[in-house]
C-alpha cells in the first residue's frame, strides 16, 4: 500500500480498536502522514477519555505507532490550502482538522483515509473510507 494521510477519526478507530481499524493497521505498516492538527485532535480525544497526553504518547510509542507516523507541521502553506477548502466543505460541516487533513492529502497528492462519511468529493483530493 502507498502512503496515505490519516484523519484523526481513522487514527482513533485504530487506537480504540473500532471497526475499520484493520484498514488503518494496513496503512500504518507502510507509514502514514498525519497533520499536526490531527495529531492534536487525537491526543485531545484521548485526554477526554481520561488518558493523559503523556500517557497517550507513551502508549503510542511503545506500540510502534509513532514510528509509523510522519507528523507534518501545520505551516503557512498548509494553512492557506486548508482555508481555501472552507467554501467547498461548509455544507458538509467539516472541521478545521478535517480540512487540514484534506489539504495535506491534496498537497502531497496522496489519499486521505477517514472514518467520516460526510466528506464531499473535491477535485484533487482522493478520500478513502475505513468502514
Amino acid at each position: 500500500m502507498n502512503k496515505v494521510v490519516l484523519d484523526a477519526s481513522a487514527l482513533l478507530a485504530y487506537l480504540l480498536d473500532e471497526p475499520g481499524s484493520d484498514r488503518v493497521a494496513e496503512a500504518l505498516s507502510s507509514g502514514v502522514f498525519v497533520c499536526a492538527v490531527n495529531q492534536c485532535e487525537v491526543l485531545s480525544k484521548l485526554e477526554d477519555r481520561g488518558l493523559g497526553v503523556d500517557q497517550a504518547l507513551e502508549a503510542m510509542t511503545s506500540q510502534g505507532i509513532m514510528d509509523a507516523l510522519e507528523i507534518v507541521a501545520f505551516d503557512a502553506v498548509l494553512a492557506r490550502e486548508t482555508a481555501s477548502l472552507r467554501a467547498a466543505t461548509r455544507e458538509a460541516g467539516l472541521s478545521l482538522g478535517d480540512r487540514a487533513c484534506m489539504a495535506l492529502a491534496k498537497t502531497l497528492a496522496v489519499p486521505a483515509l477517514t472514518a467520516d462519511r460526510t466528506w464531499p468529493a473535491l477535485p484533487g483530493v482522493e478520500v478513502q473510507l475505513i468502514r
